[in-house]
């Protein structure tokens, strides 16, 4: 295994993506590597077969993805003294479009990221069973590492 010199974590702007940061940034200041933090919007060709949009599609992604952007810089503001602390070199971001799974594991390849930290629940209900399992994604098709955070257990709750 070669040295660990950056770590990707995918921010879904839930509940638990302080938790989840809170443990990428812990790994990362550990091995004194770089943080890359992503946020992935869905593409709406995902939906096409069960909504026909009453918008102008183009922009509406224009807009998801600038208000993606502004919740990330805000996430980042807000969780900065958390990574300095944790002893984070540098944190870089970049919110990216397409199916979540891919599109981390894409980033990770194109980034030559060592280390992949990401929670174990995201979707639910009906969302997971049309899109799966993103974690689950990600571990079976990653080039590199992926270390997975049950957020619940840190608040002595376990979800199945």
């Amino acid at each position: 295994m070669q040295p660990i010199t950056s770590v990707l974590t995918p921010i879904d702007f839930s509940d638990n993506a302080a938790t989840i940061l809170k443990a990428a940034a812990y790994v990362a200041g550990t091995f004194k590597a770089e943080l890359h933090l992503v946020f992935v919007v869905q593409n709406f060709e995902d939906y096409s077969g069960f909504f026909v949009p009453p918008v102008n599609l183009p922009n509406l992604e224009e807009e998801l993805y600038a208000s993606a952007q502004q919740q990330m810089d805000a996430f980042i503001a807000e969780h900065r003294r958390l990574c300095l602390d944790a002893g984070v070199t540098s944190v870089t971001s970049k919110v990216l479009a397409g199916d979540v799974g891919e599109e981390v594991v894409k980033y990770a390849a194109q980034k030559g990221i060592q280390l992949i930290v990401m929670g174990t629940h995201g979707y639910k209900g009906l969302e997971r069973i049309m899109f799966g399992s993103v974690a689950e994604k990600v571990v079976k098709t990653a080039a590199c590492a992926v270390l997975t955070i049950n957020p619940y257990r840190d608040r002595g709750e376990v979800k199945p």
